[in-house]
């Protein structure tokens, strides 16, 4: 189980003892920015974090509805959490871009194809920047320095791309820099 995941876990039953379904939805609306955990993947870690002793689980009926489980963090659940804070914030992980792959290759394209393809990432780009100012507003004050460092590199990817297109520009045929101007 990745050190990042139990730490999430874990800091949310922290701060209240939760059922998987408002664990799930927490991360959904408020985390999946800078989280990628499935529902499924969640359940199997609530499960692993029970069966080390980290998470207690009770089962839970109100009125008509079905069971369901209720998980709290444990005493040594909170030192675990402890210690994964502690790991978390003195690591530095460096960040591996996938999308790099193609830039490695883009020459295999037609200049004018490639300068199309990179100018629809940067549009991407954009789009998922304008959905970070969003969040910036709608999240909670303990999400702000995330977000900002969300933002810090996104500006830094704007500013490469425009680089690279710029780069690229100018090896283009001149109908592909007519078009970036329009």
């Amino acid at each position: 189980m990745t050190m990042d995941r139990q730490l999430l876990l874990l800091g949310l039953l922290r701060a209240q003892e939760m059922h998987g379904y408002q664990l799930n939805e927490f991360i959904d609306e408020q985390m999946n920015f800078c989280v990628d955990l499935k529902r499924s993947t969640a359940y199997y870690l609530l499960d692993k974090l029970c069966r080390d002793g980290y998470v207690a689980e009770e089962v839970e009926r109100e009125g008509n509805r079905p069971e369901r489980k209720v998980y709290r963090i444990t005493p040594t659940g909170e030192e675990r959490f402890q210690e994964l804070l502690r790991q978390n914030l003195a690591a530095y992980e460096p960040s591996v871009y996938a999308e790099d792959i193609g830039i490695i290759f883009e020459h295999q394209l037609a200049p004018d194809e490639s300068l199309r393809l990179m100018r629809m990432r940067r549009e991407a780009i954009l789009a998922h920047r304008a959905t970070m100012e969003a969040l910036h507003v709608s999240l909670p004050p303990s999400h702000t320095a995330v977000i900002e460092h969300h933002l810090l590199h996104l500006d830094a990817e704007i500013t490469w791309i425009d680089r690279l297109i710029a780069t690229r520009s100018s090896h283009a045929s001149p109908q592909a820099t007519d078009t970036a101007s329009s």
